[in-house]
């Protein structure tokens, strides 16, 4: 390829590229066409069974989301038999957020997408639709269709808006997959390393739940029975009984509790207002629920004065806004007002993240509190029921979850920086202003 790049919308772009609008690219005969209209298809007609349909809130990040799908019947997909996915489609959103888009997989073939949406349908003699579909994740082109979106109040895209925006791609097909190729190896691995950490977490979290929820040992004793999973010394530390507590039955020698006796609370507290920057200066400053992420908090915001702080390890809960939303400070940082720091008295950890999982619902019951929106305080926060068990207890379970997270964070460390060079990678490769050769090596060093 050559060197020389032109000038475009979305800026510089290798001279060898074609441009062509992206309806010429498409399949002829609903190529870029708009869900069903809210005349065919109707909240009433979900059913618990059925063929899924993919709303805006199932656009993740080009990946389709498959938590709170709805569904309809078999009839209702034939009679929507035009609105029918398959492998290589990509899905826009069209009304809201109209830069956000994924790219349906194997997975998703078959499915249906809703009125709120747009389908791309690519002719694959012409485009690749992995190609394509990264084209749309240019910062650039997102920027392009949030400015040319209609609507005084909604911005929303239409099917002659999308037809018309250009596509510049190189000639050939090989080459658009290879460029494709490289962002999706980066992109595997992210999403390989979240499945991951979900079911680290999930085998965290039922350990906590078998242990100190549901009693899973004493259970086992009081049966004559060995508890399973664990060794000799761990199994006898319970006891193979219970007894009657104002909760309910609690294993023998246990008792009821509460947050403020075993556990250091910090509330937040918004410092002086001209303390905010964006440039890194200060300790990063979490606010809420907003800056929460899967297991660590991400940092959009550091202060220079902070009057309130967590340490790295501590568990941080929102307490206002929702309530009880739960992650973990990375590092030491500066906590606002919808954010507490919390840690056990001897330092476990582990024991206090999930224990702050398992208290979900109490948090619920603070939803309704305060004038506008739900809060918990520091007098109901440390009120909070703790059923405790013997310390020795206590310290196994963290020193067995303890790995566990320790893998997690390292995960999420690797998340950080695969999706960081993803990004980076992306304009300059997409732009074919990187070449391929280039872009394989540094992709090879850092997998």
């Amino acid at each position: 390829m050559a060197s020389e790049s032109v000038s475009t919308v979305y800026g510089p772009m290798h001279g060898d590229f074609c441009m062509s609008p992206l309806i010429d690219l498409c399949v002829p005969n609903g190529g870029v066409q708009t869900g069903p209209f809210g005349s065919q298809l109707h909240a009433s007609d979900y059913v618990n069974n059925g063929t899924p349909i993919i709303t805006v809130e199932h656009l993740g990040e080009n990946r389709i989301i498959h938590s709170n799908l709805p569904r309809v019947t078999d009839e209702d997909k034939e009679r929507l038999a035009r609105y029918t996915l398959y492998e290589g489609d990509i899905v826009f959103s069209r009304v809201g957020s109209v830069d956000r888009r994924a790219i349906v997989g194997s997975d998703e073939d078959g499915w249906l997408f809703s009125g709120r949406c747009l389908r791309i349908r690519p002719d694959r003699t012409k485009i690749d639709p992995s190609f394509l579909s990264w084209f749309f994740g240019l910062p650039s082109f997102q920027e392009y269709i949030r400015q040319i979106a209609v609507g005084a109040t909604m911005p929303s895209l239409n099917t002659d808006l999308l037809s018309a925006v250009p596509i510049y791609y190189p000639p050939l097909i090989k080459e658009q997959q290879a460029i494709a190729h490289i962002l999706g190896v980066l992109d595997d691995k992210i999403e390989l390393n979240r499945r991951m950490n979900k079911t680290l977490e999930e085998m965290a979290r039922a350990i906590f739940k078998s242990w100190f929820v549901d009693f899973d040992p004493v259970h086992a004793k009081a049966a004559g029975q060995t508890p399973p999973g664990l060794t000799p010394e761990i199994a006898a530390l319970f006891p193979d009984s219970f007894e009657d507590s104002e909760l309910g039955e609690i294993p023998k020698g246990w008792s009821i509790s509460n947050i403020g006796n075993h556990f250091r609370l910090t509330m937040g507290q918004s410092p002086p207002g001209d303390t905010y920057n964006e440039s890194g200066e200060g300790l990063p400053f979490y606010q809420g629920k907003t800056d929460f992420g899967f297991r660590f908090p991400a940092c959009r915001v550091y202060c220079t004065a902070p009057t309130r702080l967590a340490d790295c390890g501590d568990t941080l809960v929102s307490v206002r806004a929702p309530v009880g939303d739960v992650n973990m400070a990375k590092d030491k940082c500066a906590v606002g007002r919808g954010v507490a720091s919390i840690c056990h008295k001897k330092g476990y950890k582990s024991l206090t993240y999930y224990t702050m999982r398992q208290l979900k619902n109490y948090f619920d019951q603070f939803e309704a509190e305060g004038t506008v929106f739900g809060s918990i305080n520091r007098a109901d926060f440390e009120r909070l029921p703790f059923i405790e068990s013997p310390i020795d207890i206590l310290r196994n379970f963290d020193q067995i979850i303890s790995p566990i997270d320790n893998r997690i964070e390292k995960n999420e460390y690797q998340i950080l920086t695969l999706a960081a060079l993803r990004d980076a990678l992306l304009p300059k490769l997409i732009s074919g202003l990187l070449r391929i050769p280039d872009a394989e090596r540094i992709v090879e060093r850092c997998t």
